[in-house]
């Protein structure tokens, strides 16, 4: 395209843009496999360890090039979808500029942008999207939600946060420390907090892939029996193990990174009592010394200083909050490079 005015006097053929049918560069050659090919990724566990490693695989090799200045423009003419209940930073900035760097597009469909807040039903706007994108992702309040648009629809539907799960973090936290501690099976992941959607993410996520997980909650604010059972029986598989106590210095020995989210989340309406119940689950700088000596600080980011974590561990030498941060775009455009490859 011309980068300067034209004149007025300028030729008929000087005043044209030609589109098509011009040479270009051609991308580097990209290997995928195509076994998640129009698949949801609803839940964690959507995903076998094989599956999850070769999306991990594609991530790096993804970033490799990003960082590189590499052209991957690999899914130009694709249009992503992203319906979101809730406000978003890093899920929706990372998907944006994911598929704007693979080369298609994506356009955001808040809460005031659909007619579902007019009643139109689920159903027929996961159909009505099939029609128009290739696939969607939803950031709901409730995971029913999410179960009926995928449904429906005939795309490929991830989870971009939901109230029972958030898988898109938690495999780009796998990313993370398959980064950082170069393998990922026989490492110790502690998560302290509320024992929230997060927690149940990094349970599953992390236990099929083999790493130990211990989580440190209240009582009252543990994750149910069944995420529990379900967690400990895919570590077992894994040759990993998942405990769930209310000792945070008990659950923090020896780990290889230590991890939390905010205390009150999105529409908890108990939020005080919250507070006072999970202010002992605090990480701070004499509970990383419980940790391994390489451990490293994670947070699935916005954060609450000094309430879950103190300003000197989020900020300080052992935190990866902005790797982890970075890593959401990586895995983000794996998942859409094997859901619609």
């Amino acid at each position: 395209m011309p980068t300067t005015p034209q004149s007025p006097n300028a030729s008929a053929l000087e005043r044209t843009v030609v589109f098509g049918a011009q040479q270009t560069s051609s991308l580097p050659a990209f290997t995928v496999s195509t076994r998640l090919r129009g698949r949801h990724v609803l839940l964690d566990t959507d995903l076998s360890p094989d599956e999850i490693s070769e999306v991990l695989d594609t991530a790096t090799r993804i970033k490799r090039m990003w960082k590189s200045g590499q052209p991957h423009a690999y899914l130009a003419g694709k249009t992503l979808g992203m319906i979101f209940q809730h406000p978003s930073t890093r899920t929706r900035v990372s998907l944006e500029a994911g598929m704007a760097q693979l080369g298609g597009q994506a356009i955001f469909l808040g809460v005031n942008d659909l007619q579902m807040k007019r009643g139109e039903t689920i159903a027929d706007t996961a159909q009505i999207l099939s029609r128009y994108v290739d696939a969607i992702v939803a950031r709901v309040a409730d995971h029913n939600d999410l179960v009926a648009l995928a449904g429906s629809a005939t795309i490929p539907v991830l989870n971009g946060l939901s109230d029972r799960c958030h898988p898109l973090q938690a495999y780009a936290d796998l990313l993370t420390l398959q980064e950082t501690f170069g393998e990922l099976k026989g490492l110790k992941l502690a998560y302290l907090g509320d024992g929230n959607n997060m927690a149940v993410s990094l349970m599953l996520s992390c236990a099929v892939m083999g790493v130990n997980v211990s989580v440190a909650s209240p009582k009252q604010y543990q994750p149910s029996d069944d995420v529990i059972h379900h967690a400990q029986w895919l570590a077992k598989a894994a040759g990993a193990t998942v405990e769930v106590t209310d000792d945070p210095v008990e659950a923090v020995k020896g780990a290889n990174a230590v991890y939390t989210d905010v205390h009150v989340s999105m529409g908890q309406l108990d939020g005080a009592a919250r507070a006072v119940a999970l202010a002992p689950y605090k990480v701070t700088a004499s509970l990383m010394k419980e940790a391994d000596d390489k451990a490293v600080f994670m947070h699935c980011l916005p954060m609450h200083r000094d309430e879950e974590v103190a300003t000197e561990v989020a900020d300080g030498p052992q935190s990866i909050i902005f790797d982890q941060a970075e890593n959401r775009l990586h895995m983000h455009k794996a998942l859409l490079l094997h859901t619609l490859c």
